[in-house]
């Protein structure tokens, strides 16, 4: 029954990791040359005509590049294999034309006029290629009770087999979305101020209250920050606005949030991806995009933060406290300001707040945008 089994999938962005052309059109037909074990199969295969796009490089120089690229893929980079959303930072925040492809492409533009000091820079994702990989299950207890997928314990995981799987269902869908770098200084400027360590302190006391109940140790980890609430309500106020303009409905729109506070081995992360990733062409006719050029972003910017300052539910909504009732992980939101559907948000509709965002009618001092 579907309210008794509820997935668990993992998804990733398509990032090119060769810079030369040959290397991108290996990645691009790697379903064909992966299989391959010496060059004299390359030869094979340009007889069935199934490397026609290859047909400038030579069998050696195309062995050379698929025996580096599985070298590559079987050796260890050191980094963390959980991490899925560095690779993607480095990519969007300082594109590089050379990586452009079939599947990848960026355009960077000016960010919007008024809004020059809040976002370091804008890209448009003209193409994009997201993977969706069905991982195992829970019962009973859904994932969206938790933070985050990594957090579900082991023994309530439900395995797709009795033996450890060698592959998983997965699959691929294109789209295309529009990605926004904040200016990190200024985002450290705001995190400084005493009135937004205090609403810190009251969404640390909601995360670990929420914790508690759930028996989830310790209870302050995995805390993502008031950093991240501030990114992940102006990705849910944007969201809304650009469904209404964009033709695409609200649960194919979806986000991704890049949030890491400066570290000792860690550089920061501070931007927003918001995409659609159809399986059908829905998400590749290019409406997403068409807003993302400055004139037009910068009215949806001005509306979508216009809207957050009132809510149809207040003064309800503006007054809401993070851990009211003991079962709430959110500030001023609800379904009529900023929830998005389950499918839109990555954190199920948790550290929402529109009061760091602009003024409203309960708080006037917490307000990241101001006139």
């Amino acid at each position: 029954a579907s309210n008794s089994w509820f997935p668990l999938s993992l998804s990733s962005l398509y990032i090119p990791s060769s810079v030369d052309k040959l290397g991108l059109l290996v990645e691009e037909n790697w379903t064909t040359l992966e299989k391959i074990a010496d060059v004299g199969q390359i030869t094979l295969l340009r007889s069935l005509n199934l490397l026609n796009a290859l047909t400038d490089y030579s069998d050696a120089d195309v062995w050379a590049a698929v025996d580096a690229k599985k070298n590559q893929s079987g050796g260890s980079s050191g980094a963390d294999p959980t991490d899925l959303k560095s690779p993607e930072w480095k990519v969007f925040s300082d594109p590089n034309p050379t990586l452009n492809s079939m599947d990848f492409l960026l355009t960077s533009v000016a960010a919007p006029e008024r809004y020059e000091s809040y976002f370091r820079k804008v890209v448009l994702v003209e193409r994009i290629r997201e993977v969706r990989a069905l991982i195992g299950f829970t019962r009973i207890e859904s994932p969206g009770d938790f933070s985050d997928i990594e957090e579900v314990p082991v023994e309530r995981r439900v395995p797709l087999s009795r033996r450890a799987p060698t592959w998983v269902p997965a699959s691929e869908v294109r789209g295309e979305g529009i990605f926004l770098k904040f200016d990190h200084e200024v985002l450290k400027a705001w995190l400084r101020k005493d009135v937004v360590r205090r609403r810190n302190d009251e969404f640390l006391d909601a995360h670990q209250r929420w914790r508690d109940a759930r028996n989830l140790q310790p209870p302050n980890g995995n805390y993502p920050g008031i950093g991240y609430a501030l990114l992940h309500s102006f990705s849910h106020a944007l969201m809304r606005q650009l469904c209404l303009e964009c033709g695409y409905t609200a649960a194919s729109v979806r986000e991704r949030i890049y949030w890491r506070q400066e570290g000792a081995t860690s550089d920061p992360m501070a931007g927003l991806l918001i995409y659609t990733a159809a399986p059908d062409s829905e998400g590749t006719l290019g409406g997403l995009v068409s807003l993302g050029e400055p004139r037009v972003l910068g009215a949806h910017l001005t509306q979508a933060l216009e809207m957050m300052r009132l809510c149809a539910s207040d003064p309800l909504c503006a007054e809401h406290h993070p851990w009211r009732d003991g079962i709430t992980l959110h500030g001023a939101s609800c379904h009529a300001c900023l929830f998005s559907p389950e499918t839109s948000c990555e954190r199920s509709n948790r550290y929402l707040d529109r009061s760091l965002l602009v003024e409203t009618m309960e708080t006037a001092d917490l307000a990241f945008f101001v006139e």
